[in-house]
């Protein structure tokens, strides 16, 4: 199935210089932004004028916000994959990826389960906190499952990225493009639908391949410019389309990861950033890039507790509320993603200076 050839992929091609930090945090604000937007509010009349403006304004910033994912996948595919990582022992790799999530996920995972139970009353059972751990005991905590299925997958991945022609790669992205955006669209609005079967190369794994790959994949910036308004711009005026026609329940259907315009979008934003200069943040905003770097290195702490800051501000835990419900949803979703961020770096950042707790909450 793959062509042969050990040389080429240049095993240099990690040591272009990616600007990691700016990825990250972009990503990183981007998933706030997508969960400060998605506060479940009852709205009495959706066809009031308020309804109206709440449900654009949430769609707006919902598609602008989908990236998030894709690119903390494509850029852990950029760094993962690399070619001059093939020889590293499994033994080696899962450790230090074991070391990575194993005590965030157990520390995380015990202050969820007891979030549910003070905060929501939630009556918590063997079974349930047993499903918890299987699936998660916050529905945000998916993303970490998603991290163990790249994981155990990247050894396999390596060699294909190692000894791959440049063809068979792109070929084996394109089935994955096909089985992932096309066929689901197809019969979106058809009468028919093909067996998913045909494309067994489906999900996170292309985005995954796709940061490896785009590591040499040189497109002019004012195509990608253009592939992500297009991407974004349909991805907002798609779901209105499929709401206005086949209902709200299918929604979240270009908002997917999968679909065309999300996955155009996210490699065109992806490819954007990695094409920055790594230093030149650092040279033009010094203080800036401080600030990158600091929400870098904590960028999976703060996944993992922005939810619980979010949630309190729009309880009004802290004294006052940031909620869909009491503000203009135009202002309030970028200043509860801003207040999110500072209180996230605010409490994590001390506590990170403790090697042991650093551990525990990654």
């Amino acid at each position: 199935m793959l062509g042969i050839k050990g040389k080429n992929l240049d095993p240099k091609v990690g040591d272009l210089s990616l600007p990691v930090d700016l990825i990250r945090t972009l990503a990183i604000v981007l998933v706030i932004m997508l969960h400060a937007a998605t506060e479940p509010i009852p709205i009495a009349n959706q066809m009031s004028p308020q309804g109206v403006t709440l449900w654009w304004t949430v769609n707006i910033y919902n598609a602008l916000s989908r990236p998030a994912v894709p690119l903390f996948v494509m850029l852990s595919g950029a760094l993962l994959l690399q070619p001059a990582k093939l020889g590293e022992p499994l033994g080696v790799f899962f450790k230090k990826r074991l070391n990575r999530i194993a005590l965030p996920f157990l520390f995380w995972g015990v202050a969820y389960f007891a979030w549910r139970f003070f905060v929501y009353g939630e009556a918590l059972s063997a079974n349930s906190i047993l499903q918890g751990v299987l699936t998660g005991p916050y529905i945000y905590f998916w993303f970490l499952y998603l991290l163990v299925g790249l994981y155990l997958i990247t050894p396999v991945l390596r060699v294909v990225v190692a000894y791959a022609e440049r063809k068979t790669f792109r070929f084996l992205l394109i089935l994955w493009f096909v089985g992932t955006a096309i066929v689901p669209l197809l019969g979106l609005f058809g009468a028919y639908r093909l067996d998913d079967n045909v494309f067994i190369v489906t999900g996170w794994v292309g985005y995954f391949l796709l940061g490896a790959y785009s590591l040499k994949t040189h497109v002019r910036s004012v195509v990608l410019y253009a592939l992500l308004v297009l991407g974004l711009a349909w991805t907002i005026i798609g779901t209105y389309l499929v709401v206005g026609t086949i209902g709200e329940r299918f929604s979240q259907f270009f908002y997917d990861a999968s679909s065309f315009s999300m996955i155009g979008a996210s490699l065109a934003l992806f490819l954007l950033l990695a094409a920055v200069p790594s230093n030149m943040v650092e040279k033009r905003f010094p203080r800036g890039s401080r600030l990158l770097r600091l929400i870098s290195q904590n960028t999976l702490a703060i996944y993992l507790f922005h939810i619980m800051v979010i949630e309190a501000l729009q309880k009004g835990f802290f004294g006052f509320q940031i909620s869909l419900a009491t503000m203009n949803p135009v202002l309030e979703v970028p200043l509860i993603t801003v207040v999110t961020l500072f209180i996230c770096l605010g409490v994590l950042y001390p506590l990170r200076k403790i090697p042991l707790v650093k551990k525990v909450i990654g």
